[in-house]
């Protein structure tokens, strides 16, 4: 069993990395029914913390993210088994492939732990990120600061060019006053 085909069917639901059941089902070589009846005749060896359903939500999320469309004909939201459910399981399914394929599956596990503790990033790199974010935040602030301040500017602005506009127009109408006749005032193609 290739240890990438494990990990590949190992998910992040709710900050825990889960593997499900029909997954899991397909690895020990038995059907979904089977290793579902088999937990729920074992309730108290799976808590919430082991094991928990899936809601619709989280079912769509993971089939639109990952392509999991094979379950199209499910009547039921699927379990995922966190890595401590997985070796539970162990306690109850006890055929020879059970054991074997359990081992991978647990091998699995720590290598997508250490995978992610042993990321690239670390925290020095994270905490630039984080200042960086900060930095640019601030700069958009300024920003929208000096847009509202550009706003303002152009609202002087435009009452200032009304003023001009009204000033040269009660010029104009004083220049009309004293060029033209009294009974026939002009005032930008109106006649009065």
């Amino acid at each position: 069993m290739e240890p990438t085909l494990i990990e590949s069917k190992i998910y992040e639901i709710r900050g825990q990395r889960v593997m499900l059941d029909k997954d899991l089902a397909d690895l020990y070589a038995v059907e979904t029914k089977n290793l579902n009846k088999a937990v729920k005749r074992n309730p108290d060896r799976f808590p919430p913390d082991f094991m928990f359903q899936l809601t619709e939500e989280e079912f769509n999320h993971l089939r639109f993210h990952f392509g999991t469309s094979s379950w199209g004909g499910s009547r039921y939201m699927p379990y995922a088994f966190t890595e401590q459910g997985v070796a539970m399981l162990s306690g109850i399914l006890r055929s020879p492939i059970a054991v074997q394929v359990n081992i991978n599956i647990m091998r699995a596990f720590v290598k997508v732990r250490q995978y992610a503790f042993s990321s690239p990033i670390n925290q020095a790199e994270l905490l630039q990120l984080k200042e960086q974010i900060k930095l640019i935040l601030s700069r958009q602030s300024e920003m929208d600061d000096d847009i509202e301040s550009l706003n303002k500017d152009q609202e002087t602005n435009d009452q200032l060019f009304e003023e001009i506009i009204k000033s040269i127009a009660d010029i104009n109408l004083r220049l009309q006053l004293k060029t033209t006749k009294l009974d026939r005032i002009r005032v930008k193609g109106y006649l009065k």
